[in-house]
C-alpha cells in the first residue's frame, strides 16, 4: 500500500483498544502519530508501545477547544494527512422504561457531538493541508439493533449519518469522510461480558466468520481508507464485523434480566416462564 512516511495523523481515543491498533498500524506505515483522549497515564502507557514517532495530547472530543488544541497540535508535527475519529462509549444502557436521562445525554454528547467537533475542525486543518480523509469508528449497532443498548446504538447511527453528510460536503475541498463499523471486538469494553459464556457464543453464533475481531483488524481497514489507495472512495461505512451485520443483534438477556429484570426486557409474566 502507497506509504503515509512523514504524514501527521491524529487518532482520538488512541490510548487503548481499537485506537491503539490503528496509531500502531499507521506508524508502522512511517506516520507521525498524535494521540489524544482523556486518561493521561492510559496515553502515557501508549506511547511507550508505539516509539519516537507518536505523541499524546490530553484533550476531550466533547469540549470543543480541547480537540481543536488536538488538531492544531496534530497538524504541527507535519502535514495532516489523516484523522482517525475513534473516540466514543457509552454509559447508557437497559430497557426504554428505565434510561437516565443524564446518561443518554452523555452518550449522544461523546459519540454523535465529539465526532461532529472532531470533523468541524479536522476537516479545516485537513484542507489548509492540501487535502485528506477522516474516518469515523461507528458500531454494528448503529444498523443491527442492540436490544437494551440504549442511546449508543442511536449515537453511532448519528454517526454514520454524519460521514455520509460530511463526505457530500467535503469532497470538493479535498476532504474524504468514510467509517467503519465493529463487530464485536477484542478490548477492555467487552471483558467479563461479550468474553465469555452465553453473549460471547450468540455472538459466534450471529457471525459467518466466527471469532471475535481484534483491533488490528479494524486498524487495517481504517488504514485503507485513509491513505492514497482509497483515493476514490467516499462516504461509505465498511462493515468490519465477521459478517455478522447478515444476521442480527446479539442476545444479552443473559446479562441483563440480572441486572434489570425478566419483566423488564420481555413483558409481564416473563418471570414466571423463564
Amino acid at each position: 500500500m502507497g506509504s503515509l512516511e512523514g504524514a501527521s495523523v491524529l487518532v482520538t481515543g488512541g490510548g487503548s483498544g481499537i485506537g491503539l491498533g490503528c496509531a500502531a498500524r499507521f506508524v508502522a506505515d512511517g506516520a507521525l502519530v498524535t494521540i489524544c483522549g482523556r486518561n493521561e497515564e492510559r496515553l502515557k502507557s501508549a506511547i511507550a508501545t508505539l516509539g519516537d514517532k507518536a505523541t499524546y495530547i490530553v484533550a476531550d472530543i466533547t469540549q470543543e477547544e480541547q480537540i481543536t488544541a488536538a488538531i492544531a497540535a496534530a497538524a504541527a508535527r507535519g502535514p495532516l494527512k489523516a484523522i482517525v475519529a475513534n473516540a466514543g462509549g457509552s454509559t447508557s444502557i437497559g430497557p426504554i422504561g428505565t434510561l437516565d436521562a443524564d446518561a443518554w445525554r452523555t452518550t449522544l454528547e461523546l459519540n454523535a457531538t465529539g465526532t461532529m467537533f472532531t470533523i468541524k475542525h479536522g476537516s479545516k486543518a485537513l484542507i489548509e493541508a492540501g487535502g485528506g480523509a477522516i474516518v469515523a469508528v461507528s458500531s454494528i449497532a448503529a444498523s443491527n439493533t442492540h436490544r437494551w443498548f440504549g442511546a449508543y446504538g442511536v449515537s453511532k447511527a448519528a454517526v454514520d449519518h454524519l460521514v455520509q453528510l460530511t463526505a457530500d460536503e467535503l469532497g470538493a475541498f479535498g476532504v474524504r469522510v468514510n467509517g467503519v463499523r465493529p463487530g464485536v471486538v477484542a478490548t477492555e469494553l467487552i471483558a467479563g461480558i461479550a468474553d465469555q459464556g452465553p453473549v460471547l457464543q450468540d455472538y459466534l453464533e450471529c457471525m459467518p466468520i466466527a471469532r471475535i475481531g481484534r483491533p488490528a483488524d479494524i486498524a487495517e481497514a481504517v488504514r485503507f481508507l485513509a491513505g492514497p489507495e482509497s483515493s476514490w472512495i467516499t462516504g461509505q461505512i465498511i462493515n468490519v464485523d465477521g459478517g455478522h451485520h447478515l444476521r442480527r443483534g446479539p442476545d444479552y438477556s443473559s446479562v441483563f434480566k440480572d441486572l434489570f429484570g425478566a419483566e423488564a426486557l420481555f413483558g409481564p409474566g416473563a418471570a414466571a416462564s423463564d
